[in-house]
């Protein structure tokens, strides 16, 4: 396995599939996941690179990008165990210019959700995304589904400028108590991550009901989550799969979308209705 910190050590695309899963690192067992994925698809013969960049354009200003996790040998481990062939894991000024001012920004799925609650959060995923895709040259990305919203943005971003490159969706993966795995996870304490399986609970409770209504829906979702003590909804929508505008009525393709702060710390889910 290769570990290039720099974009000179990247090394050069051989004939072979490359198969990219872009990461903040902190790995867990849903980017094993993806990892095992990416490894699928690039089969025997290809490639699996992962990169691990907490990236400061994805975070606002008071955010935690300061705290945000960096187990860099663990991290290492990890992809050796999985068979990985290549880690690029470069710093701040490896990938950003002091001077920097051009950024890729999309400018419809991003308007809401995660959009709305965090100006320009898009924006840095774009942004680095793009960079990833020039530098490593993938023939397909994994990303995840929990980030439905980033996901959708990536592949609208990869339609209109023409990548030549295939975007793979990676199932969510859960603890047993149905609560999304994340990074972010470490930073519940015991009473938060207690009351955390309470946000899967709405989100299958939405999905098992017979109601049309997204008012309703919606209405039963932020009740369910409400009744945990130490929750702070800060959205939850139901909007269609596919362009993440506002849905009325339950239909086919609708996803139903949340975020949901316990004290500091921020945890999103979805769920697909209809």
């Amino acid at each position: 396995m290769k570990i290039a910190t720099t974009v000179s050590e990247i090394p050069r695309r051989s004939e072979k599939r490359r198969v990219l899963v872009p990461t903040m690192g902190a790995l867990h067992a849903g980017h094993i996941s993806l990892v095992r994925q990416a490894r699928a698809s690039a089969a025997s013969d290809g490639e699996v690179a992962v990169s691990i960049f907490v990236n400061p354009l994805q975070f606002e200003p008071g955010a935690d990008f300061s705290r945000y996790p960096r187990p860099e040998g663990a991290d290492e481990e990890i992809c050796r165990a999985e068979g990985v062939d290549l880690i690029f894991r470069p710093a701040p000024n490896e990938m950003y210019l002091e001077n920097r001012s051009t950024f890729v920004e999309e400018t419809s799925l991003s308007e809401r959700l995660c959009g709305a609650a965090r100006p320009g959060h898009f924006r840095g995923v774009t942004t680095v995304v793009t960079k990833l895709f020039h530098l490593l040259a993938p023939d397909a990305a994994v990303f995840g589904e929990k980030d439905f919203q980033q996901l959708a943005i990536v592949r609208r971003m990869v339609r209109d400028l023409d990548f030549p490159i295939e975007i793979l969706a990676g199932p969510t993966v859960r603890e047993a108590d149905g609560l999304a795995l994340s990074s972010r996870n470490q930073y519940l304490n015991p009473e938060e991550r207690a009351q955390a399986p309470v946000i899967r609970a709405a989100l299958l409770q939405a999905a098992a009901s017979k109601e049309k209504s997204a008012a309703k829906i919606l209405a039963a979702v932020r009740a369910k989550i409400g009744s945990a003590s130490l929750t702070r909804i800060d959205y939850a929508e139901v909007v269609g799969a596919d362009d993440l505008q506002p849905r009325l009525t339950i239909a086919a393709r609708s996803l139903l979308a949340v975020a949901v702060f316990f004290g500091r710390t921020r945890l999103i889910d979805n769920i697909q209705l209809g």
